[in-house]
Formats: C-alpha cells, sequence, structure tokens
C-alpha cells in the first residue's frame, strides 16, 4: 500500500508541511543534495496556475535544511522562457535569498553526461547534469492541464530537467513517451503538487487559473500523479504517460492509500485543455 497525502487547505506553510508529513515526510533525504524541480514554463506568478508557488518551496526548504544543508531549486530554460528572469519575476530568487538557497538553471551546467535508458520508448539514451544523477530529485508541481500530455502533474514536470532551450526537438519522438524515458533515468524521490491555484483549459500556461486550496503528495510519483488526476476529473489509466509509467514500474496504479481529504470531497472536473 503507498500513500499520497490530499490536503485542503487556505494557501499557508502550515497547510503545506502537513501534506509532507501525511506523505511520510522528507527526513530520510540526508545523504545527499536535494534538488527541488520547480515549474518555471513562464514568468508567470503562482496565482495564475501556471508556475510553482513559492510557499510551496519554502515549506519543503523549512523541512529540510534543519537536517541537510545541501538543498537546491531547479530548473532549465524552456523555449519561450529564461529560467533565471523567471525565478526572479516568480518571488522565487527572494525566497532563496532568504535561506541562502541556490538557484541552478541546470542549462548552463557544464558536467553533464549520457545515460541509457532501459527499456526505452522513444530516446536510448539522455543527456543530465551530473548533479541530477548524483542528488534527490522533488518535482514540485503544478495541478494544471496540458494541451499535449493531457495533465501536467510530477512526471511531467521531471521533462525541464532536459538541459536545453529549445525542448521542441523532444516533441517530435511524442513527449508522453520522452516523460516515461526521463522518469526511468530519473524517478523523483518526492512529488508535491501544488494545487493551491491550478489551471483548466488551454494549460500549460494559457488555460484559467482555479483556486483549490489543494497541496497533494507523495512518494510514488505515478501514485500522486494518479490521485491528483482523479481530483481533475481524468482516469490516470487514460493519460499515457502515467499508464505507461505504472507498467514500467517507476510506480503504481493500485493499493493507493489516499490520506487527508478524499478524492470526491475535493474533486472538479477541470475543462480539457
Amino acid at each position: 500500500m503507498v500513500k499520497v497525502a490530499l490536503v485542503k487547505g487556505e494557501r499557508s506553510l502550515s497547510t503545506v508541511k502537513r501534506a509532507i508529513a501525511l506523505a511520510g515526510g522528507v527526513n530520510e533525504f540526508v545523504d545527499k543534495p536535494v534538488l527541488i524541480k520547480v515549474n518555471f514554463i513562464t514568468t508567470k506568478t503562482y496565482e495564475t496556475g501556471a508556475t510553482t508557488d513559492p510557499i510551496v518551496v519554502e515549506a519543503l526548504i523549512q523541512s529540510i535544511q534543519p537536517l541537510n544543508k545541501q538543498v537546491f531549486i531547479v530548473e532549465s530554460d524552456a523555449t519561450m522562457t529564461d529560467a533565471y528572469k523567471a525565478c526572479e519575476l516568480t518571488g522565487m530568487q527572494s525566497l532563496c535569498a532568504k535561506y541562502s538557497v541556490q538557484f541552478i538553471n541546470l542549462r548552463h551546467v557544464k558536467d553533464q553526461l549520457k545515460v541509457n535508458v532501459p527499456v526505452p520508448e522513444a530516446l536510448s539514451e539522455i543527456t543530465l547534469p551530473k548533479r541530477v544523477l548524483e542528488s534527490y530529485v522533488i518535482s514540485a508541481a503544478k495541478l494544471k492541464t496540458h494541451d499535449e500530455t493531457q495533465v501536467t502533474l510530477g512526471l511531467k514536470n521531471m521533462f525541464g530537467l532536459l538541459p536545453e532551450k529549445f525542448k521542441a526537438k523532444f516533441h517530435a519522438h511524442g513527449i508522453e513517451k520522452v516523460i516515461v524515458d526521463i522518469n526511468s533515468v530519473v524517478k523523483p524521490a518526492f512529488t508535491i503538487i501544488d494545487g493551491f491555484f491550478g489551471m483548466e483549459g488551454n494549460g500549460p500556461v494559457s488555460g484559467k487559473p482555479i483556486k483549490m486550496d489543494l497541496v497533494i503528495a507523495g512518494k510514488d510519483p505515478v501514485a500522486t500523479d494518479a490521485v491528483a488526476s482523479k481530483v481533475m476529473g481524468f482516469d490516470p489509466a487514460s493519460i499515457f504517460h502515467i499508464q505507461r509509467a505504472a507498467e514500467k514500474g517507476i510506480g503504481t496504479l493500485e493499493n493507493i492509500e489516499v490520506v487527508g481529504k478524499s478524492i470526491e470531497s475535493v474533486r472538479r472536473i477541470f475543462e480539457r485543455a
């Protein structure tokens, strides 16, 4: 039985920390660096539903730093977005300064390695920064729709680890397949989905914000995405990258214990992209 926390509450550190605790906590992430992978697909701020809320990241930092000082916030440039600019305009840079945490734009990390993908869907090898491969990665994602993948949650957020600006070339391989390949190589150690403000409709950038007052968290990335998908009114088994990730053992769609609120009590049918 895997556990996924579903917590409803006003936007606050305490709401996020309750979700972290119910999901099993982060106390074991002490023997190597921790990379908090945020979603900066745009420079829009959290209340638009497009980017990771700084308060979610702040709660993670406060939970991890007493045990492990090697905490970093990471993202790479998107085709239309400079990650450094997004870090500044979303308020994340101020958070970094407050806690002496470094923001790393993975596109500019020089030490990179080519990694073979076991049983690839689309890519036989993936180039990633060495530090990604030597760290715990926490996927700090958003609760939103996507015009190609139906939803963009914890697994899809890992796509941004690719240290290239022009990621459109990966879409030619089938973005959902590439998502599975990335998570086959680097599985998030912890997933936290920011649903204080979600996004429906024309996601992942231009959809409509929805105030959901939710945080979803878990250590199984597939189970966590499955719960989030159900909250949004999607069948996770119909979403290729979630279903295929389960088939490949990255996580599970079965025997999921939802703690906190029930899915039914918070479900809202999101408008599709």
